[in-house]
């Protein structure tokens, strides 16, 4: 998740895009998911958050903070990174940038739920269900994805999804942090950006998430 200074400062050459989701609409998708999750747990107390990194972890903290609003237990919250458990490294030509992980117990016997901003393919929520199994064996696992813009290519499904947003080939959705400097608060947004470029450069793909 990149900031940006302002939604104009986003595109860029050979791109437009659109806002779909504000602030206020991510809050309100994120509260809503708060309660499905609350009455689809039997066990509040073995909810494990783990955040897949960037877009996740503001995601996350806002999730369990909800959580914890209307239950009064704030879950454990876990960041985990994907990046070395991806199918795809070989393929990119360039050497991956590990981001960080901080699990901070073992997930055995827990209920745990992934946190991502945007799905896709499917590739990054397979590749963090690997990566799981090296912290212990939960008991269950769910997906939740603020955005679902389709195009799996593999069968994984969204258990909680803040918008369904298709998308055409030359466009990306991209999860972001505004900068404005008429609020102080940090402000998100979810933006479909268009380029004119033809759809399957490889560059463009990593800089936008086209793996997820």
């Amino acid at each position: 998740m990149a900031p940006v200074t302002s939604p104009e400062a986003s595109g860029q050459a050979g791109s437009s895009f659109r806002v779909v989701l504000d602030d206020t609409r991510i809050r309100r998708a994120l509260m809503r998911i708060a309660h499905e999750i609350v009455e689809s747990t039997p066990d509040l107390g073995l909810l494990y958050l783990v955040a897949i990194p960037n877009g996740g972890v503001p995601l996350a903290r806002k999730l369990a903070a909800n959580l914890e609003s209307l239950s009064g237990s704030r879950p454990q919250l876990g960041i985990l990174d994907t990046t070395l458990y991806r199918d795809d490294l070989a393929t990119r030509g360039t050497r991956p940038q590990l981001r960080r992980t901080e699990m901070p117990s073992s997930v055995d016997r827990g209920m745990v739920i992934l946190v991502e901003d945007v799905v896709s393919t499917g590739r990054t929520i397979r590749a963090a269900m690997d990566a799981l199994m090296d912290f212990g064996r939960p008991q269950s696992v769910r997906v939740v994805a603020l955005v679902d813009r389709g195009h799996r290519e593999l069968p994984i499904k969204i258990d909680y999804v803040g918008k369904n947003i298709p998308t055409q080939p030359g466009e990306s959705v991209v999860f972001r942090e505004v900068v404005s400097a008429e609020s102080a608060e940090e402000q998100l947004e979810v933006v479909v950006e268009t380029w004119e470029e033809p759809p399957g450069d490889a560059s463009r793909a990593e800089r936008t998430g086209e793996f997820a």
